[in-house]
This record gives structure tokens, C-alpha cells and sequence, in this order.
């Protein structure tokens, strides 16, 4: 347990971020979640508008330190060209 008012301090910080932090991470997860479903389903219209939507969300919890740079990048990339895929089908 910590024991100065400092540590106290951090730890509150900790526990307020990590809330924050997880918040963010599933709402990008429900948008990624969003285009996976309209992928499989076969719905090209659907899958890009929800692609739209989950891209600068995915990028600005990036920006915000939840997800790394690259790992956004990579992502967005990989589901860029699935969705291009299907509507070249």
C-alpha cells in the first residue's frame, strides 16, 4: 500500500487513466467490431461506412496513448484492404 502523499497521488492518477483508457479501448473495439460484422456479412456499403467511422477513431486513440502509432496504422491498413476487396467482388 502506499504510504506517501505522493504515491497516494499516483495511484489515484493510475486508477483514473486506466478507467479512461479501458473506456476508449472498447469503444474502438465495438467500431472495428462494427466493420468485421459488415465484412462477413458480405455488405459493401455498410463496411465502408462503418470503416469510415472506425478509422479516425482508432487513430485518435492512438494519439491518446491507448493503442501504439503503428499498431492503429496496421489495423486500419489491413482492414483498408479487406474492404476494398470486397467492394472489387
Amino acid at each position: 500500500m502506499a504510504n506517501t502523499p505522493s504515491a497516494k497521488k499516483a495511484t489515484r492518477k493510475i486508477a483514473r487513466r486506466t478507467a479512461i483508457n479501458t473506456s476508449r479501448r472498447s469503444r474502438v473495439r465495438t467500431f472495428l467490431r462494427k466493420v468485421e460484422e459488415a465484412i462477413a456479412a458480405g455488405d459493401k456499403d455498410a463496411a465502408l461506412a462503418a470503416f469510415r467511422i472506425a478509422e479516425p477513431e482508432m487513430m485518435r486513440a492512438s494519439s491518446k496513448g491507448v493503442f501504439h502509432k503503428n499498431t492503429a496504422a496496421r489495423k486500419i491498413a489491413r482492414l483498408s484492404h479487406r474492404v476494398k476487396a470486397l467492394s472489387a467482388a
